[in-house]
C-alpha cells in the first residue's frame, strides 16, 4: 500500500534534506583559523633555501591575514591564517617525527613540506598512509610522482625529470658532443642527470663521463682531474647549494678550464654562491635561471613577479630569492584551492588543484600538475652567467624564443 505524505511533511522533509546537503558540502563549524603545518631548517646543508621557502610562505600569510584572512568556499567567509611549524635541522628522521606531529597532534588543515626533494621523501608516504594532501613546494625527485595519487601536488617547481630537457636540448643544437656529468647520488639530482643522458644519447651523443657522488661529498679537487683526462666539452655538475660551492671552489683552485661548465643553485640563490665561491668563479658558467630572475607578467592569480618583488623588498628589506618566491607561490596556490574546493576536506583540496591546472598563471609560470602530482608546467631556461661591472647577469641563452642573448663558448679562461 503506497502511503502518501502531507505536503506540509514532504516540504519538512525538502528543508532537512537540504540542510543535510549543505552540510556536506560545509562543515558543522568553521575553524577559528586555518592551521597551516610545515617544517623549516635552522641548520644544516638545506637550511638557507629551506629558509628561504619558509620566509616566503610566511609573507603570504602575513599579506592574507592583514586582508582578514582566505577566503574558503566551503565556509562561504574568510578564515585568518596561521602556520604550525618546527626547525627540522636538515633531518629526515628529524622531519619524519615532526611531519607525525603536525597531522596526528597538530592535526593541521593543510600540510606543506620542508625544502627539496631529500626533506619531503619522508613526508610523502606519511601523508598518504594519514589520508592528507601533502603541499609540496619544492620536493621534485622523480620517484614521488611514479603513480596516480589524491594525496600529493608539488606546486612550486617542475619535476626534475623535466628540468634538464631544454639543457639537453640546447647542448645538441650547439653541437657539444663531449659531455662529463658529475650527479649526487639522490633522488631530485640522480633523475636530472638519467634525463639528460637520455636526452642526449638520443640526439647521437653519449657522455664520455657519468658519476655519481654522495650528497654529502665536499671534495671534488680528485675528481675534477678524473674528469679532465676525459677531454670534455662540457662538464655538468647537478647537485645541491652546498655541493655546487664545494665543486666551484675545486674548479677555481684547481687550474682546470672547461670551455662550457653547468651547476644548478647560482640561477636559485645567487647571492650565497656568489659569497662562498667568487664572483670570478661564476664567469661564464651556466645555470637554469629562475624568478625572479626570469619574470612573468601576465598572471590570472596574485602579484606578478614584479609586483611580488617589490612587495617582499617593502616588507623584508631584502631581495627576494627563488626560493622565497616558491614559499610564497606556496601559499597562492593553497589560497586558490580554497577558494574553488566546495568541501572543507583533503579530497576536495586535491580536486580543486586539478580544475586549476592548466588553467592557472602565477609569479612562477603556469600551474599544471599531472595525475601523478608532478609540476609540468613552470620550465627553466639555460642561462650564463656573465660579468657585468662588479657583479654578474644572466644572458638566457636557450630556448631562442626567450634568449636576451648569445653564449660567450668557449669560455675565455681566468
Amino acid at each position: 500500500m503506497q502511503i502518501r505524505m502531507p505536503k506540509a511533511m514532504k516540504a519538512m522533509a525538502a528543508a532537512g534534506a537540504l540542510a543535510l546537503s549543505t552540510l556536506g558540502a560545509h562543515a558543522a563549524t568553521a575553524p577559528a583559523e586555518l592551521k597551516i603545518g610545515t617544517l623549516y631548517a635552522t641548520s644544516g646543508p638545506f637550511a638557507v633555501a629551506s629558509q628561504g621557502q619558509y620566509e616566503g610562505l610566511q609573507f603570504w600569510a602575513a599579506a592574507v591575514n592583514k586582508d582578514g584572512g582566505v577566503f574558503v568556499k566551503s565556509f562561504d567567509k574568510k578564515i585568518p591564517v596561521k602556520i604550525v611549524a618546527y626547525d627540522d635541522q636538515s633531518s629526515t628522521s628529524t622531519a619524519t617525527t615532526l611531519y607525525n606531529q603536525l597531522i596526528t597532534q597538530d592535526k593541521v588543515d593543510i600540510l606543506v613540506a620542508d625544502f627539496g626533494s631529500v626533506l619531503t621523501s619522508v613526508a610523502v608516504p606519511l601523508a598518504a598512509e594519514h589520508h592528507m594532501l601533502l603541499i609540496d613546494p619544492t620536493g621534485s625527485g622523480a620517484n614521488f610522482f611514479t603513480k596516480k595519487t589524491d594525496y600529493l601536488a608539488d606546486v612550486s617547481i617542475p619535476s626534475s625529470t623535466v628540468w634538464p630537457v631544454p639543457l639537453g636540448k640546447y647542448l645538441l643544437q650547439q653541437k657539444i658532443k663531449r659531455v662529463a656529468i658529475v650527479y649526487d647520488a639522490n633522488d631530485f639530482d640522480a633523475s636530472q642527470a638519467n634525463t639528460l643522458r637520455d636526452v642526449l644519447v638520443k640526439g647521437g651523443v653519449t657522455p664520455v663521463y657519468f658519476h655519481a657522488v654522495p650528497t654529502s661529498e665536499s671534495n671534488y679537487t680528485i675528481l675534477l682531474h678524473t674528469v679532465a683526462a676525459t677531454n670534455p666539452d662540457a662538464v655538468l655538475e647537478f647537485g645541491y647549494a652546498p655541493n655546487d660551492i664545494a665543486f666551484l671552489r675545486a674548479l677555481s683552485q684547481s687550474g682546470l678550464h672547461f670551455n662550457m661548465t653547468f651547476t644548478i643553485f647560482p640561477g636559485q640563490l645567487l647571492s650565497l654562491i656568489t659569497k662562498n665561491v667568487g664572483a670570478k668563479a661564476l664567469a661564464y658558467t651556466y645555470t637554469y635561471p629562475t624568478p625572479p630572475l626570469v619574470k612573468y607578467d601576465k598572471v590570472s592569480y596574485g602579484m606578478n613577479t614584479a609586483q611580488f618583488v617589490q612587495a617582499f623588498q617593502a616588507a623584508q628589506h631584502k631581495e627576494p630569492n627563488f626560493l622565497d618566491s616558491a614559499g610564497y607561490n606556496t601559499g597562492l596556490i593553497i589560497q586558490h584551492m580554497l577558494d574553488m574546493a566546495p568541501k572543507f576536506e583533503q579530497l576536495a583540496f586535491h580536486q580543486a588543484l586539478m580544475d586549476m591546472s592548466g588553467k592557472t598563471t602565477t609569479l612562477l609560470g603556469e600551474f599544471k600538475i599531472n595525475e601523478n602530482g608532478a609540476q609540468l608546467g613552470q620550465p627553466f631556461p639555460v642561462a650564463q652567467l656573465v660579468p657585468e661591472g662588479s657583479g654578474t647577469k644572466f644572458v638566457v641563452v636557450y630556448p631562442d624564443d626567450k634568449a636576451t642573448g648569445k653564449a660567450v663558448y668557449p669560455a675565455p679562461k681566468p
